[in-house]
């Protein structure tokens, strides 16, 4: 784990709880906590995956590109370490991706391919309930976390969920559930969204998508608005990216 100091710790972890905000946006808020995540622990990539209404797990957000198509890959497939970690509620720690095969047959060849050597996976849960789970993927084979990494992870994952699940209760009007299905709805819009500017403005769909967020923020409006907005108004793509 790469060395951080005690006040961006706490800064990290404020942010995984601050949920009751007015204008909150859970697409926004899980792509935060992968990147964070991500700086945290210096991976190469963090993915994000929570269970819908009927307790089937969705892809809900990533780091980068490369970690949300590993993601589909893995629940298309019905394996992988997040479904490990979703299923029996406990941390799946320092798993050399090379040595898997016998483990995931199927996503452990898919991961190394796509440059990664390591994997762990956290349950986001409250007590014994879990709603998702986290994958952190390594550049480096096994062996990246030291004792000392897994709890702040761990801590780092539930405080999130605990967030998720308070802000449903303090708002009583949404529920959990609800927010999640919607969600699903709206990354399809986003996932539009990142298409057109990046075809429009020649640009990765990573650095399209972080176009559309800065853009949404820059104008005070919810991520899932401009996304809608860019794949109906003529003309947005090619503004979203400033030249």
């Amino acid at each position: 784990m790469t060395t951080v100091s005690a006040e961006r710790l706490a800064a990290i972890f404020v942010e995984a709880a601050d949920t009751l905000v007015d204008d909150f946006d859970l697409i926004d808020f899980l792509r935060m906590l992968t990147e964070r995540a991500t700086s945290l622990v210096g991976a190469a990539a963090t993915g994000l995956v929570m269970a819908d209404p009927r307790g089937r797990l969705e892809f809900m957000a990533a780091s980068d590109e490369n970690a949300k198509l590993l993601e589909l890959f893995q629940l298309q497939n019905e394996e992988g370490p997040c479904l490990e970690a979703f299923t029996s509620g406990q941390p799946v720690i320092n798993v050399d991706l090379a040595a898997a095969a016998g483990r995931w047959p199927r996503f452990a060849p898919r991961a190394t391919s796509a440059g990664f050597q390591s994997v762990h996976a956290f349950p986001m849960r409250v007590r014994q309930r879990v709603i998702g789970a986290l994958n952190v993927f390594g550049g480096t084979k096994g062996g990246d976390f030291v004792d000392t990494d897994v709890p702040i992870m761990q801590a780092l994952t539930d405080i999130a969920a605990i967030g998720l699940l308070q802000e449903r209760t303090i708002r009583q009007s949404e529920i959990l559930t609800e927010q999640l299905q919607g969600a699903l709805n709206s990354r399809v819009a986003i996932e539009q969204a990142k298409g057109a500017v990046a075809q429009a403005c020649g640009v990765s769909v990573d650095e399209a998508f972080t176009a559309i967020r800065r853009y949404a923020r820059n104008h005070n409006k919810k991520l899932t608005d401009v996304a809608h907005a860019v794949t109906t108004e003529s003309g947005l793509a090619d503004r979203i990216l400033p030249h």
